[in-house]
């Protein structure tokens, strides 16, 4: 074909594409067969690899892109993306109109209403009517870049008529349907099911492989249009729809002596809304006019002229089975109650935060209480009451000093004052990250050997790092400007980071620093859970069943994993390319065979010689015990042990038995 045909053909191709693709995934219709509609993607992607120069930004073959990214950049937001202020009753409604009719001096004509979705937020970019970005919402100020994730989602237009710039905002979702057939997917596989819609869409988008993006069923749907400004919310939805978008179709305008009527819609929608095909939770209200719109202002992080009205959060019970209290990477000492696994809003709830001291004694909270579980906002769980009726008897209130003191013994706590939140005293936020940090690089853990005190210091004092998971976004320029680096040496820091992504489980178990966890601890968890992903759900229960995991000890894992900041970086680590391995220890050689070390070796280092049994599947202990296989003699070793050993009848091998038995 010669290149004027072939141009031709490839215009028609790409028209008849696009327009299948806007009544498909807009429109919710079929103007062809899929087999049909990927056939003629196949005979657009050769006659393109046949002629590459005539290949666009908005062709259908470029949706999917290439290699996957090192990281997201940070985007600052021309125009902020604000939160809205939640209401929950018809009387708050009133009294929001009540006070912006006080502020403006007169009655709001017209109000506009849209169902609010549970997705990520996002803003999308065009110029010269191509898609240019997409921006997460972040804090609001700014996000993250994910332009090339936004690209593979099909009913996103990758090009539109408008050629002046264009920012239209909306919501990432995925639709209950598509959420139930990719769990028959994951089950077929024997693999975990996803939790919600909203999570799913939310850590996919935050993939850095945009093939991850492009092989979910991801749907966006538009709820504002930023630019051009148009007089009216109304009129944004009619030229949202007019450029390609999809919206709800759940908008609606209403006069203001039409109240009555928007409260019956607000019951009607609450009933019906499990019939929608996305997720739910509440419904937005805007003044229409977007002239008065703009003039109300914003007050803190929400606009006074726009509210989300909140449905009744889905509801359980369940038992509270023990409070713990997590030490935060601030200091912070947080409550969490850690309750008997129950269904919630669509997914498991294995523990509630319960804030603060204040927040315990206000809900009279014990071990041992029946409570009602609710999810706020349909994403954190929390306890909404105490069913006092069923309370058992004998409880006694919960001491909160007394748990601080039996929980941390060595630690000292102080409330500061006007604080509601007790915290570690005498400890800074950066002095308790370093420890963290250098806890995490250390030989028990991942090893990383350039990461001693001084350059964690030097990337925490500056600002690189602000958490464990900054160290992989760290970039070798940056850490060059820092004193203590020359290129070679920060290019070695950052080798050596991106090195330490694949560890063994119990390594990163150990890095983690979970309080009363060691390296024959984390070993243990490693074998009986075998992923992050099933430690993290663990139950008091399963701890449990491992030998020499006590009471104290499982309070600590449960904390540890109960605390929404830990679990941010963890997802965030995994976001970044941390896949920690587990290796099945049941046909090592030393499996079953349990060892202790006393003394000095001449060969190696005592944690290298513990590391190197382990990795030959047998246990470590500190302890000699009628169950350990031997005791390993150093140099001036322990005279208690050897004692104890020569008692029990263990045997008592010297280094140059151990050096033979990790031979073999």
């Amino acid at each position: 074909m010669k290149k004027t045909e072939a141009t031709e053909r490839i215009a028609k191709l790409r028209e008849l594409i696009n327009d299948y693709r806007y009544h498909y995934h807009v429109l919710d219709e079929s103007i062809m067969t899929e087999a049909a509609a990927d056939s003629l993607k196949h005979e657009l992607s050769q006659l393109e690899a046949e002629f590459p120069e005539l290949i666009t930004p908005d062709s259908p073959t470029q949706r999917v892109a290439g290699k996957p990214l090192d990281k997201f950049k940070k985007v600052k937001h021309k125009e902020r993306m604000i939160s809205l202020a939640d209401v929950f009753s018809e009387e708050e409604i009133k009294d929001w109109l009540a006070r912006n009719e006080k502020i403006l001096g007169h009655k709001i004509t017209e109000l506009f209403t849209d169902i609010k979705m549970d997705g990520l937020a996002c803003s999308l970019h065009y110029k010269n009517g191509l898609l240019t970005g997409a921006v997460t919402r972040g804090d609001g100020l700014v996000g993250e870049d994910v332009t090339m994730n936004v690209r593979t989602i099909e009913n996103v237009p990758l090009s539109i008529s408008e050629t002046s710039p264009v920012e239209v905002r909306g919501e990432i979702v995925i639709f209950k349907e598509d959420f139930a057939k990719l769990n028959e997917k994951q089950a077929k596989k024997g693999e975990k099911p996803f939790a919600n819609p909203r999570n799913l869409a939310a850590g996919t988008i935050r993939q850095l492989d945009p093939k991850i993006a492009a092989s979910r069923p991801l749907k966006f749907i538009a709820y504002d249009l930023v630019t051009p400004d148009l007089p009216t919310h109304s009129e944004a939805y009619v030229m949202l729809r007019t450029l390609g978008f999809r919206t709800s179709s759940e908008d609606v305008v209403w006069k203001r002596n039409d109240i009555a009527k928007l409260f019956a819609y607000i019951k009607k929608l609450d009933e019906y809304r499990q019939s929608l095909p996305w997720n739910t939770d509440g419904m937005v209200i805007k003044i229409n006019d977007r002239k008065i719109y703009k003039s109300l202002g914003i007050v803190g992080k929400t606009p006074r002229a726009a509210i989300a009205f909140k449905f009744p959060a889905e509801e359980s019970t369940t038992k509270v089975r023990d409070i713990v209290i997590s030490i935060g990477r601030t200091g912070a000492a947080t409550p969490v109650a850690i309750l008997d696994p129950v269904e919630v809003a669509g997914s498991t709830v294995r523990h509630a935060s319960l804030h603060n001291a204040d927040e315990i004694a206000r809900l009279d909270v014990r071990i041992g209480d029946t409570v009602i579980i609710y999810k706020a906002g349909d994403i954190i769980p929390q306890i909404k009451e105490v069913l006092v009726t069923l309370r058992p008897d004998h409880t006694e209130p919960f001491d909160y000093q007394k748990a601080l003191k039996a929980q941390y013994p060595e630690l000292e706590f102080e409330r500061p004052k006007g604080e509601a939140v007790y915290r570690v005293k005498g400890e800074s936020h950066d002095f308790i990250l370093k420890r963290a940090i250098e806890y995490y690089a250390s030989k028990p853990a991942l090893n990383i050997e350039v990461l001693g005190s001084k350059n964690v210091a030097a990337l925490v004092d500056t600002g690189l790092v602000n958490s464990i998971a900054d160290l992989y976004k760290l970039t070798a320029s940056e850490v060059a400007k820092l004193d203590r680096f020359a290129e070679l040496s920060a290019q070695n820091l950052i080798t050596a980071i991106e090195n330490s992504k694949t560890p063994a489980l119990n390594k990163f178990i150990t890095a983690l620093g979970i309080r009363h966890v060691g390296a024959q601890t984390a070993t243990a968890l490693a074998n009986h859970f075998q992923s992050v992903e099933n430690l993290t759900e663990a139950t008091t229960d399963q701890l449990l069943e491992i030998p020499d995991i006590g009471e104290v000890v499982a309070e600590s894992i449960l904390a540890y994993f109960a605390d929404e900041d830990n679990l941010k970086i963890l997802q965030e680590l995994k976001n970044l390319g941390m896949k920690p391995h587990y290796q099945d220890v049941s046909t090592l050689p030393l499996t079953g065979q349990s060892y202790i070390i006393t003394g000095t070796l001449a060969s190696m280092g005592r944690e290298a010689a513990e590391d190197a049994l382990r990795a030959l599947g047998a246990t470590v202990t500190s302890s000699v015990t009628k169950t350990t296989t031997a005791l390993i003699t150093g140099d001036k070793p322990g005279k208690s042990k050897t004692e104890k050993a020569a008692k029990l009848n263990i045997p008592i091998i010297n280094e140059a038995a151990l050096l033979k038995l990790l031979n073999k």
